[in-house]
């Protein structure tokens, strides 16, 4: 089956015409209106620097329900240490940044391309785009960022440069996540290290259901503030 070609028009095809990978269509742009219609639809842009815009709708799709959320008890020692000053929303552009610099440091590709960082920064900067970051001796040590629609959160990225950092990032997204309202963590594809956190993969029609669901208004929320 052909990849759609995508238009001026802000249509996607429906992800039950995605491939076996994924992939669902190819073009368009990374405007936030266009955005915020794929992330509604379980739709979401991958692909490298010098490469077509490429859009995505794999399953299985890996599913964390904050409820179902496992802290390991290592991990739980490590939080109750504070070892770590955890906010949110206070340096989405740095997140994001480091996501993309800690894959090329450690030679791996990365998506997160200026194109790619400019519009989810501009996500954020228009309330549909989170962030939490981890802070070691004032220094970022890790954090994670991703797209919220009313109460689904899509996770992007993570990253740390520090032993667990990153995992605090998750824990305290999770436990925000309760606290307001949010009912899914959309994790994408399948990581042995979200696995062991409580995720799950799940088949596409009750993904889909999900965001029937749990996604009801599209509205700019307020900037996330840690209690």
């Amino acid at each position: 089956m052909p990849v759609f070609q995508l238009t001026n028009d802000i249509i996607f095809p429906a992800p039950d015409f995605a491939e076996p990978d994924g992939l669902l269509a190819i073009g368009g742009d990374l405007s936030a209106p266009r955005l915020i219609t794929a992330y509604r639809q379980g739709i979401f842009p991958w692909y490298s620097e010098g490469d077509p815009i490429l859009w995505w709708s794999p399953a299985p799709r890996l599913v964390l329900l904050p409820e179902q959320f496992h802290l390991p008890r290592r991990l739980a020692r490590t939080i109750r240490k504070q070892i770590f000053q955890v906010s949110a929303d206070t340096a989405f552009a740095e997140v994001i940044s480091s996501c993309g610099s800690l894959r090329k440091e450690s030679g791996e590709g990365t998506w997160i391309t200026e194109e790619m960082k400019n519009a989810y920064i501009h996500l954020f900067e228009l309330g549909f785009a989170h962030s939490v970051e981890c802070w070691f001796e004032g220094q970022l040590a890790g954090g994670l960022y991703g797209v919220c629609l009313d109460r689904v959160f899509f996770g992007e990225s993570m990253f740390s440069r520090k032993t667990d950092a990153s995992k605090i990032g998750l824990a305290t997204l999770v436990r925000y996540a309760r606290e307001i309202g949010i009912r899914a963590i959309d994790c994408q594809m399948s990581t042995a290290h979200l696995l062991r956190f409580g995720s799950r993969e799940i088949e596409r029609e009750e993904f889909q259901e999900i965001l029937e669901r749990f996604i009801q208004t599209i509205v700019p929320q307020k900037k996330w503030r840690l209690r």
